[in-house]
């Protein structure tokens, strides 16, 4: 221990914090050992890591930022690969694919050169995100799939979780829910045995929004109080905002359309706190959708059209497309 009580290596005991998925403890154990003389890149790395998925995506990409200039001034090869998959990752949540694509491609030509296999699985997971919200489905599933067995040759729970929710994400978006359900239940096997709060929200989400597309809405109801409880618990804001789109979805399909408008335009302010596009267009959809079904044509025109400008920026074109089938047959959700 130093003479003021803080750990010798003060990035052991963030790392220690974010594998428990202890974010908001890591934060503070970033803001007790900060030396504005001699910041640690590692420190600021982790601190970065642990702010996005707590939702704070602003403060992720300052941290990760000044994390990446000072890899980079002493020519650290496995930092810089590192900060530049963050990077990509909060890049993809606000909508900048461009940049989120180039900064997967520099660490995984990073990851490839230094023989990374686990940051070589994360970057092909990230980047078959970017493929798949581009509707390049092919590309998507294969590197999905590739990442996938590189994470069970590696005994990565986490990313096996999170590479079979993108999988049922996938294979709902096709209508094949026999194999989304599949992956979705391999997902939340992987998210209880790494036992993250945050994680076995998101999973829980994804099979969430499969079940209330089948129709199976109290099941989605028991299942999105499970999750929300969970996002909660673990202090993630942009969980939350994805929790409440659900609740306008689920609402959507009960009937309740003003309580559908009303979640929908609270998941959008959530989403837009927070800087996640994609979720806030998404939330402008089932805005749109709802406010159609009420006989409010001009709001829902208005919300349609904001939604549809998102997508287009994105380059989300299965996205428009569903809420354009959507709203052509009159609002359904």
């Amino acid at each position: 221990m130093t003479p003021s009580g803080l750990p010798d290596d003060p990035a052991r005991e963030l790392r220690q914090l974010v594998a428990a998925g202890r974010f908001r403890d890591a934060l503070e154990a970033r803001r007790r050992s900060a030396d504005a003389e001699h910041p640690v890149a590692e420190v600021d790395l982790l601190a970065a890591t642990a702010a996005t998925r707590l939702g704070d995506l602003s403060a992720g990409a300052d941290l990760a930022r000044s994390a990446l200039q000072r890899f980079q001034a002493r020519a650290d090869a496995d930092g810089r690969m590192r900060s530049f998959n963050l990077l990509g990752a909060i890049a993809f949540d606000r909508g900048q694919l461009e940049e989120a694509e180039a900064c997967f491609a520099r660490a995984l030509e990073d990851a490839r050169t230094l023989d990374d296999p686990r940051m070589t699985a994360n970057t092909s997971n990230n980047l078959a995100s970017v493929a798949h919200l581009q509707a390049h489905e092919e590309v998507a599933f294969s590197m999905y799939r590739t990442a996938l067995l590189a994470y069970q040759r590696l005994g990565d729970r986490r990313g096996a979780a999170q590479s079979c929710h993108n999988l049922a994400l996938a294979f709902r978006q096709q209508g094949n829910w026999m194999d989304a359900e599949a992956a979705a239940q391999q997902a939340i096997r992987h998210a209880e045995a790494v036992g993250e709060p945050g994680l076995k929200g998101l999973v829980l989400m994804g099979r969430v929004e499969l079940h209330l597309e089948m129709g199976e809405t109290a099941f989605a109801g028991r299942e999105l109080t499970r999750a929300e409880s969970l996002v909660r618990e673990a202090g993630d804001e942009t969980g939350l905002a994805e929790a409440i789109r659900l609740r306008a979805l689920l609402a959507l399909r009960e009937g309740d359309l003003d309580g559908a408008l009303a979640h929908a335009l609270e998941a959008r302010e959530a989403a837009a706190r927070v800087g996640a596009t994609q979720l806030e267009g998404e939330s402008l959809a089932a805005a749109a959708l709802a406010a159609r079904r009420l006989g409010q044509p001009a709001k829902a025109e208005a919300h349609r059209l904001a939604a549809l400008a998102i997508f287009k920026r994105l380059g989300a074109t299965r996205l428009a497309r569903q809420l354009d089938d959507a709203y052509a047959s009159g609002g359904g959700a």
